[in-house]
């Protein structure tokens, strides 16, 4: 398959005012200027000056695992009952019939990191997946990708009720340096004896030991971020600060650290006693102090298809333009540990595109096209043929 006459944005190395892509098995094959596009066989799709760009990544959200529409049956993004569950995987739980899938088509978005929510200082692995699809099996991009865990509010105020731990940020602390030293003791003994019987229980922390994936660390206010980035320290862990709404307040100390951030429901309201300092600032603010940043909706905190939209808004606060597409884009890839596949424009890299009808930033450009490891799974022609 061809893309032709497109207006590429690779997000990485040299753009195409009038370009091709030539895409086979789903991968991208070549890609250049229309002058020195080769003879097409196959399917060749015009896209008439249209921008052509990678399909935007969502870093950290829950869509298939809080549905929308079905209440507690379609609910399973917290177990609720153990602050501990490093064990409980996302795949076990996300419904591709969800509809925030295709809303996500409809936007361009064609990949996605999704997980438990924040109930729990330790809530389990997340998954990278496509956003096309009806297994999940056949959706997955990298499982485990990250390991949940929460700070501050949401498991004080989930445990607090229930008459045991944690009801403080101490408790939050301990639990997490508790199971950490138990998961370090767990490798070693591995370590020395290979023929020991697995525990289901600690297994599921070597990646996360061996520097394989993050801890996925939930963390609003600026003391919790830093109490994520002692604990990360402590154990010489790989870390991701999802959220992050005060880091603009702090960022030096996160520049030192080296952390990258995740950054927002910002559109979502100051609902919750932590998120008083939100706003749309901090990604800018971040981005510019060199610190690798994405942006997020958290859906369905925000809606997902509104994650272009995000990103604008984020550039209306200060963050560059082109920073602001990278951050739906290869920043995110690079971020969920999968910018090998998918995030950039490249020869090799998984045939996931996005074509548009101008900037995504802008709140009145549609989508015209969504293309999946080369196939096209959404068409703005085909659901609004006056188009």
């Amino acid at each position: 398959m061809y893309i032709i006459h497109g207006n590429i944005k690779t997000m990485e190395g040299r753009d195409f005012a009038d370009g091709y892509l030539d895409i086979r098995d789903g991968k991208i094959a070549a890609m250049g200027d229309m002058k020195d596009c080769p003879q097409r066989e196959g399917q060749v799709l015009d896209v008439e000056g249209s921008l052509v760009m990678p399909g935007i990544i969502e870093a950290h959200c829950h869509m298939g695992i809080t549905e929308e529409k079905k209440g507690m049956e379609g609910d399973d993004c917290n177990e609720n009952v153990n602050p501990v569950t490093p064990y409980l995987r996302a795949i076990d739980a996300i419904n591709p019939m969800d509809a925030a899938f295709n809303d996500a088509l409809q936007a361009g978005i064609t990949s996605a990191m999704i997980g438990p929510g924040s109930a729990n200082v330790v809530g389990g692995q997340f998954a990278f997946v496509k956003t096309h699809g009806r297994c999940i099996d056949d959706m997955i991009v990298k499982a485990p990708a990250a390991m949940k865990v929460a700070f501050g509010e949401n498991p004080k105020v989930n445990y607090s009720g229930q008459g045991t731990s944690p009801s403080t940020r101490m408790a939050i602390a301990a639990l997490l340096r508790e199971e950490l030293t138990k998961a370090v003791a767990y490798r070693e003994k591995r370590e020395k004896d290979r023929d020991a019987e697995k525990d289901f229980r600690y297994e599921c922390w070597l990646p996360v030991l061996r520097g394989e994936i993050p801890l996925k660390a939930h963390a609003h206010r600026a003391d919790d971020i830093l109490t994520a980035v002692r604990i990360a320290k402590e154990f010489h862990l790989r870390m991701t600060l999802d959220h992050c709404s005060e880091g603009h307040l702090i960022m030096e100390e996160l520049k030192a650290a080296g952390f990258p951030a995740i950054v927002g429901p910002d559109m979502a309201s100051r609902n919750k006693i932590e998120v008083q300092n939100m706003a749309f600032k901090t990604a800018g603010l971040l981005s510019g102090r060199g610190i690798l940043t994405a942006i997020t909706t958290d859906h369905p905190v925000s809606k997902i298809q509104f994650l272009p939209t995000c990103a604008g808004l984020a550039v209306k606060a200060g963050m560059s333009p082109e920073e602001g597409l990278r951050s739906i884009t290869i920043n995110a890839a690079k971020i969920c540990g999968v910018d090998d596949r998918v995030g950039s424009l490249a020869p090799g890299k998984d045939a996931d595109i996005a074509v548009f009808t101008g900037n995504p930033m802008e709140v009145a450009t549609k989508a015209r096209y969504t293309l999946i490891d080369g196939e096209i799974v959404y068409s703005l022609q085909e659901s609004d043929p006056s188009f």
